[in-house]
């Protein structure tokens, strides 16, 4: 269960690394790969959802950070109107 780090880039231009304790996230997300708003956080909320759980699998509790870091996401992403856009710049 390797963490996984993603970078994106957000439509106002500011580019942000993002982590997942799992890289069962590489399922949703692509490396130089651009997503329509409401898809990109649809792809981050289920990735991280099944992340935190394989914490939960392995350890008997939840990943906080995994929470920590959708519930970042989908703040930032509430900023923006639709149609924008999300770049997903690398993940590793």
């Amino acid at each position: 269960m390797p963490e996984t780090r993603f970078t994106v880039r957000w439509p106002d231009g500011h580019i942000e690394e993002c982590y997942s304790p799992s890289s069962v996230i590489k399922d949703f997300l692509t490396a130089d790969t651009t997503y329509p708003l409401d898809d990109f956080i649809m792809r981050c909320r289920i990735g991280l959802e099944k992340a935190s759980f394989r914490v939960e699998a392995k350890f008997g509790f939840r990943c906080s950070s995994a929470d920590a870091q959708l519930t970042k996401i989908e703040s930032k992403a509430g900023a923006f109107d639709s149609p924008a856009q999300v770049t997903c710049l690398s993940i590793s």
